[in-house]
């Protein structure tokens, strides 16, 4: 007897030895009924393939990919794009899946009890290997139909191979595209600066940093010839003067001879010539133009002097009015001084204003290198910049080439989609196993139940409890139950007396 819930080992050892055939009769029931659900339920085939993920055939040390996400978030994007309603209403359509259904419940459940049907799986890395990319995803479709299941199947990995190559193509256009757009304003920004940069150094001519030598090689250049430039107009300055002086004494003389009143002699004159060529051969050589021309009016006064004696006083007589040659002489050489002046004069401004002009430039330099730094600078990111896109406008367009022509990261399908033979649902063994499984579970729910409502007293500790009273002693009870050659056997039945 089961008391509040209590029972022992014996207890259970009753139970199953009086009701042991539940056991196997539930087994073979539930069994049974399990294998019966299975041949009624609907059967359910799964077609399925596997789609490796091909590297691209030029290593990207020579052609850089242009996919941004990693293959997991990619094939997730294209997962979530795949199995929209989009993407599945037409397969529904295309080969009537649900055709019982079309019409009477919505499209929305329709496409998600196609959804539930399609699962993706991604493919795990061999262990050990370096490369831990993803190799591939597994492609599989259940459905009541196999053939249905293996059309819905090479449908669903066309998309996938067709998306790939579609979204390649299309980020390699898009890449290609902005790319070039940065390249044609980078350009233009280029061109801006060259133009400014031309546009300044032209302005700044002769005052830009590498001509800074040669403009200090020039000015001391033009300092050597204001110089001596200088030195020319002194000395073209001094020989005016001096011929001014002759001029002025020659005419003196000449007008004094003309009047009878000569002050002094050819010998005087020619004495005087020779003080001044003395004093000029101190100072200049001989080959110096003042002493040159000294000693030619001194050879023309002694010449004078010497056809005097033949002329006798007819010379003084006859004086003719024209001046003398050597006066005349004077004169021109006067007149040459005076113009070797104005030009020396002139070329003398002449060189000051270049020197004014290139010390303009010289103390100019350091403004304009510093200026033309920042244009430089300016114009060389610039460089680099455009460069650096037409670089990669060339990575773009073949990247764009190799998607185009399916040679970049593509999706390869291993095998066909499988034609499934034997469902996978529902399984007869499986289905059989659990009815086993439920039929000795309910045996034992069975035999509990048998065991908390069984009240017949079968110990002394049952009596005790039902009855709530002492027991004092057990008095057996003898029956005769058979005789064997004349003996008695006897059987010993215990009677509880109750005091």
């Amino acid at each position: 007897m089961v008391r509040n819930g209590e029972f022992g080992l014996e207890d259970v050892r009753r139970v199953i030895r009086r009701n042991w055939w539940i056991i196997p009769v539930c087994a073979v029931v539930c069994g049974t009924a399990g294998v019966l659900l299975a041949l009624i339920l609907p059967k359910k085939y799964t077609s399925e393939t596997i789609v490796l993920i091909s590297k691209p055939m030029v290593p990207i040390d020579y052609v850089k990919p242009v996919e941004t996400e990693d293959m997991n978030q990619r094939l997730a994007s294209m997962k979530e794009q795949i199995l929209s309603r989009t993407r599945l209403e037409p397969v529904i359509e295309k080969f009537g899946v649900y055709h019982e259904d079309q019409g009477k419940v919505p499209m929305d459940q329709l496409v998600d009890r196609l959804r539930k049907g399609i699962e993706i799986s991604p493919l795990q890395s061999m262990p050990g290997t370096q490369d831990r990319s993803l190799p591939g995803f597994n492609v599989s479709v259940t459905f009541n139909n196999p053939q249905t299941a293996q059309e819905i199947c090479t449908e669903v990995t066309s998309m996938f191979t067709v998306q790939n190559s579609r979204a390649l193509v299309q980020q390699a256009a898009n890449t290609n595209s902005f790319i070039s757009q940065q390249l044609n304003e980078a350009k233009a920004k280029l061109d801006e600066q060259d133009a400014k940069l031309a546009e300044f150094k032209r302005q700044h001519l002769g005052s830009l940093p590498e001509e800074e030598q040669t403009n200090l090689g020039l000015l001391t250049a033009l300092n050597s010839q204001l110089e001596a430039n200088t030195q020319a107009l002194s000395r073209a300055e001094q020989d005016k003067a001096f011929n001014e002086s002759l001029l002025s004494q020659q005419e003196a003389n000449w007008k004094a001879s003309q009047t009878g009143q000569n002050p002094s002699t050819l010998e005087d004159q020619i004495r005087t010539l020779q003080d001044q060529l003395t004093s000029l051969e101190s100072k200049y050589t001989a080959e110096h133009p003042d002493v040159i021309k000294t000693r030619k009016l001194i050879e023309e006064l002694r010449k004078q002097k010497a056809e005097g004696p033949k002329n006798g006083d007819a010379s003084g007589q006859s004086q003719t009015k024209a001046e003398p040659l050597n006066i005349q002489q004077l004169r021109a050489h006067s007149r040459q001084d005076e113009i070797n002046i104005a030009d020396l004069t002139r070329r003398q401004g002449q060189i000051q204003d270049q020197i004014r002009v290139l010390q303009g430039r010289v103390q100019a330099s350091p403004m304009v290198e510093q200026q033309l730094k920042e244009l430089t600078r300016s114009y060389q990111s610039a460089l680099v910049f455009y460069n650096d896109l037409q670089k990669k406008d060339q990575d773009s367009g073949m990247a764009k080439n190799l998607a185009q022509q399916e040679e970049g990261e593509q999706f390869r399908v291993l095998d066909p989609p499988s034609l499934p033979v034997t469902p996978v649902f529902p399984k007869k063994l499986n289905f059989a196993g659990g009815g086993v499984g439920g039929g000795f579970a309910l045996s034992l729910a069975v035999l509990y139940f048998f065991m908390i409502t069984d009240k017949t007293l079968h110990t002394e500790r049952d009596v005790e409890l039902n009855l709530k009273l002492i027991v004092l002693a057990a008095v057996p009870n003898l029956e005769v139950v058979g005789a064997d050659n004349g003996n008695l056997s006897l059987a010993k039945r215990s009677v509880a007396t109750n005091a």
